[in-house]
Order: structure tokens, then sequence, then C-alpha cells
């Protein structure tokens, strides 16, 4: 991988992810790379003006949680630009290196971090992206922070697209239509509904009794939140498929739609928003030598054990 230009970008309100930044930017700079900085968080969005700048990096780096790499993915995915993410200042860091890997690399003059992405001794993982398009009531399109492929205005996400009540003052469910490829599958009343991709399986639809996908399976996860309904049960689609959802009963019944946990838009009945595959693909740059999603699940999420001992028995 060549790294004349690197973009490293770290969570704001992170004083350590912020110092370990610099000293990245700084060795980096040493390897004759230009480097710049940018902070990224929900009240700072670095990427409209990076891109305004003209000039594509070779990769970006991520210091921070998986919400920073999912910020950066959405506008770096379609670009086709590779993400390092590491969790500095994060908190799961479900989608990062553990900080001391990037501790260890940069302990000699940040050699081992460079030479290692010079050196070409890495995995590029290719993960599953969703974009959502909606049209209003009236026709007209929504506006969206992104364009597909036939130049429509559309949100993106990597984990997922869900719905839930808008309605602020009070707790109310809300009902919802779904159609998959023109066919009319059911409604679900309830607290919302969740369409994930593998990668984000593991996210809000696995806390709302999802399944969880290996991140090298494309396929799209529809999960209802909360149903009331014993029959609403989650399920796997192919990628091609094409998921429309509206929103159903009085006009106040609005409903918000976020995308990896930022709000991008609010339906009302009448609207409607169509999910579907993204045109491209997220980059993932992988260090393991040997990565294991299975170790990661359990690392991290505990899984397969309990969360009082999560080490694997002599067995």
């Amino acid at each position: 991988m060549e790294l004349n230009h690197v973009w490293v970008v770290f969570r704001s309100g992170s004083q350590s992810a912020e110092r370990m930044a610099r000293r990245c930017a700084e060795l980096l700079r040493l390897r004759g790379s230009q480097v710049t900085i940018a902070m990224s968080g929900l009240n700072a969005n670095p990427f409209p003006g990076l891109l305004a700048e003209g000039e594509l990096p070779n990769l970006v780096l991520v210091l921070g949680g998986d919400g920073t790499v999912l910020g950066a993915a959405r506008y770096m995915g379609p670009l086709g630009v590779p993400l390092l993410s590491f969790n500095v200042g994060g908190h799961l860091g479900f989608l990062t290196h553990e900080s001391s890997l990037l501790s260890n690399l940069l302990a000699e003059d940040g050699n081992g971090l460079c030479q290692r992405l010079l050196d070409c001794h890495y995995a590029l993982e290719r993960r599953l992206m969703l974009q959502a398009s909606i049209d209003r009531g009236d026709g007209i399109p929504d506006s969206g922070d992104h364009q597909d492929s036939q130049g429509q205005p559309c949100h993106l996400a990597l984990n997922d697209f869900y719905m839930r009540p808008a309605q602020e003052e009070s707790s109310p469910t809300c009902r919802l239509e779904l159609e998959i490829d023109a066919e009319v599958v059911g409604q679900y009343q309830g607290d919302g509904l969740i369409i994930a991709t593998p990668t984000g399986s593991t996210g809000y639809a696995m806390a709302a009794g999802g399944p969880i996908l290996h991140p090298s399976i494309d396929a799209i996860v529809v999960n209802p939140i909360c149903p009331m309904s014993l029959s609403s049960r989650p399920v796997v689609v192919p990628p091609r498929s094409v998921l429309a959802i509206w929103p159903l009963g009085e006009s106040n019944r609005r409903v918000k739609l976020w995308k990896d946990g930022a709000l991008a838009s609010v339906l009302e009945p009448g609207d409607r928003c169509v999910i579907r595959q993204a045109d491209h693909h997220a980059l993932l740059v992988s260090l393991d030598q040997q990565p294991s999603y299975f170790s990661n699940l359990s690392h991290k999420l505990h899984w397969a054990g309990s969360l009082s001992d999560a080490l694997p028995s002599q067995n």
C-alpha cells in the first residue's frame, strides 16, 4: 500500500485519541507522507470538507470507537478508500484493532506500522453496505448526503438502518408495512424495524434478538424491534433484495429513520423508504496475522461464555 497521502481521523472529545493522532501524523510525515488530521463525532463531520479539497488519500487511519469507524465508512466506502481503525478513546471497539497493537507498532518510531502497510502485510475485508432512498407522498425524492449510481440522493449505512417512533413526549409503537422485491410480506406493530448488514448483525439487531451473520456473507437482516406478535420473527434475505417500508396510521404517526445510530430523516404515513445493497463495499484493513471472527465475538461480546468469565475452559 502506498502512503503518499493519509488522513488521520480521531474521535472528538477524546484527548487520548487526539494525542495518538498527532503522534501518528508526526511519524507518517517523517516517512514522507502528506498527512491531514481531522476530528470526527456526532457534532463534527470532517469528510465533506476533506473531500472538497479534491485529492483522495491512500488510507484513512481512524482512532476511536465503532461510531468513528461507521462515520468514516459512509464517506470512504463509495470511494474505495480503505480504513485502518484502532480503538483509542472509544468504548466497545468491535470493528477496530486494540489500542495496544497500535502502541506496539509505534514503539520503534512508527517503523512497525508503516512497514507493515508498505510491505502489504495486511488483509482487506470487503463489508456490504446499505443505501436508503426516501420517496415522499408528493413524489419528490428526499434529500440525502450521498448519491446512488443513478444520481439520486440516498443515505448510506455500514451497520444498519432502523425506524422507530418519532414522538419523544411519549413511548408509542408504530406500524410499518414491509415489501420485499415488490411483494408485501407483512405489517410490523411494535417499537420499530431494523434492516442490518452482516457487520451490523452484532449491533442493534443482535441486541433486539436477531441472528449473527459472518461478515464474509453478503445478506440483509430484517429484524423487528419488540414486535407485538409472536409470529414476527427476524428473517435473512439475499443481498439483491429490494426492501420498501411504509409507515401506517394517522398523520401524526411519524417515524424516524436512523443510519448507523445517526438521524437520517423523518417519515410520515404516505412516505416510502426503499433500502437495498449499496453500490460499493466498505474496505477495512486487518493487521491480524490469522484473524478470527469467532475469537473477536468471544473477546468483545462474551459470546459462548459468561459475562463474568470470558476465558475459554481447558477442554
